[in-house]
């Protein structure tokens, strides 16, 4: 793995960086997207991204990208989150989606649905998880039954991040009830819009919307809106996974820019003892979990695939966030309770920052398979351990 770049991405980051500096919102300046203000103020920003051609740098030029490398994506995600540019609302889409129909969609789909998911035109939900099927996807009973010229869905689909106010959703369905668990499976795109489907908001634990429920009853979807094979769903789901899992979902930036915040309140708040052990702990996982990636990006540039030392990613940045937060947290005391105000320190995100953050990574080691999954994958097809 070389760490040094070259003159065209250094120039390429000078670039990012100045765009950024001239165009990026100031923190905190636009609603949260789990509020229908924010959704659209943040979709209005992808499509400021997508104009100039930042949205989607690594995808082709013909769906919106710059046609570059991984470790220009990887360079332009640090400066992103080094100019604490917003989050990103259309990121289901951009980071999950969009590569699995680069892998696995015909031409004809990917000309429709990635230049829109590109500007934010079209924002995207995930529908997997059931009241009965969670982080074992393969429990899930909502089916798919062959109607004239596409097929039937009916079923319930639960904790949809982004459902409430997506225009989208890309999901599994059991298409043939007869076969094996991971086994007749379809993987299925479909309008929120359409006839037959119901959208619940779910509130979060600060009572937005950043969750939805998803019922189905008799909704039509034509053959051209199956991504994959009939019967395939599950090979074209777990590429979806290895996105969420490994690199595309959670880029180092994300935070190892957030332990650099930590490092500045905890030098304005003149801590010490254990918390200084907590924030180097915390400073020093980030920086891991970029070396790693780095070591990654380079094998996939090689010609590798991402498999299941994806788990591990996974694992490791849901563990990054929550200690970086939580020594956050105990930085500031009972101050951490405020929703706003505070003394940060320079460059440092006010208490409500931290507070919001923190009850977020209380979902890292749930969401995209919870780590006790992960934890059993790398067990049995890293570590070769034999079944529990």
């Amino acid at each position: 793995m070389d760490l040094t770049y070259t003159a065209p991405q250094e120039a390429f980051r000078a670039e990012v960086r100045s765009w950024l500096a001239d165009h990026a919102p100031a923190p905190g300046s636009l609603a949260s997207l789990d509020t229908a203000e924010g959704f659209e103020q943040h979709r209005v920003w992808e499509g400021r991204l997508a104009a100039d051609r930042w949205s989607v740098v690594s995808w082709p030029t013909e769906y919106g990208g710059r046609g570059l490398g991984i470790f220009e994506w990887l360079i332009f995600e640090e400066e992103y989150h080094r100019a604490r540019a917003p989050r990103r609302v259309g990121q289901n889409g951009i980071f999950l989606l969009g590569p699995t129909m680069l892998e696995h969609a015909r031409p004809e789909q990917r000309a429709r649905f990635l230049p829109p998911m590109a500007t934010g035109e079209e924002i995207w939900c995930q529908g997997w998880s059931e009241p009965d099927a969670g982080s074992d996807l393969a429990a899930l009973r909502s089916r798919a039954d062959r109607a004239d010229g596409g097929w039937l869905l009916n079923g319930q689909k639960t904790w949809c991040s982004r459902g409430a106010f997506a225009d989208w959703c890309f999901g599994l369905f059991r298409s043939d009830p007869g076969a094996e668990r991971h086994r007749g499976l379809t993987y299925f795109l479909f309008p929120l819009d359409a006839p037959g489907v119901t959208v619940r908001p779910i509130p979060q634990l600060d009572g937005e919307a950043g969750f939805a429920e998803i019922f189905l009853e008799d909704v039509f979807v034509p053959d051209a809106h199956v991504l994959g094979a009939p019967g395939e769903g599950w090979k074209v789901a777990m590429s979806t996974a290895g996105s969420e899992r490994g690199l595309s979902l959670r880029s180092p930036a994300r935070y190892t820019e957030a332990a650099s915040r930590l490092v500045d309140l905890y030098r304005a708040r003149g801590a010490s003892g254990p918390a200084a052990d907590e924030v180097a702990r915390a400073y020093v996982d980030a920086e891991a979990y970029r070396l790693s990636t780095y070591w990654t990006a380079s094998r996939v540039a090689d010609g590798h695939a991402v498999g299941p030392e994806a788990s591990c990613n996974k694992l490791f940045w849901s563990e990054t966030d929550l200690a970086i937060h939580r020594a956050a947290l105990a930085l500031l005391g009972p101050e951490a309770e405020l929703l706003e105000g505070g003394e940060g320190g320079p460059g440092a995100a006010h208490p409500g920052e931290w507070l919001d953050g923190y009850l977020f990574a209380l979902a890292g080691p749930i969401y995209a398979g919870t780590n006790e999954i992960q934890r059993t994958v790398v067990a049995e097809r890293l570590l070769g351990l034999p079944r529990g």
